[in-house]
């Protein structure tokens, strides 16, 4: 299994040339791609900003997204909230990244992302 960061799984979705090459490479051969809760509020979060504009509501489009054949939701647990508590805020400030490399960590899984700040942390593979 890989974790997609929010933005990777947007991308992947929308079959972005955002995503490297590498990335989508990993989500194609990988048998599971697993998104957290997490990001379907960062996918709300960033339509009610007007940073992110979808072709359809963002209720319909996540369904949809979910729905793509290979992906996994997975939710946040009580383990993976106490784990993401534990990563040093003063690296990752925000708490859905925290939350999303806490669900890598947890289910032992590589993260796709772009963001170098995840990426440099460490405490999985990342893909970019």
């Amino acid at each position: 299994m890989i974790v997609l960061d929010t933005h990777a799984w947007i991308w992947h979705v929308a079959s972005s040339r955002k995503l490297s090459g590498r990335a989508r490479k990993t989500i194609h051969e990988s048998s599971e791609v697993g998104v957290s809760a997490i990001s379907c509020w960062e996918l709300g979060m960033l339509v009610a900003k007007k940073r992110l504009v979808l072709d359809r509501d963002a209720r319909t489009w996540m369904q949809q997204a979910l729905a793509v054949a290979g992906i996994e939701l997975l939710p946040l647990t009580a383990d993976i909230a106490l784990r993401a508590a534990e990563i040093d805020s003063r690296k990752l400030l925000d708490p859905s990244d925290r939350m999303i490399l806490a669900t890598a960590i947890e289910h032992r899984c590589p993260l796709v992302t772009k963001d170098t700040r995840l990426r440099a942390y460490g405490a999985v593979p990342a893909i970019w």
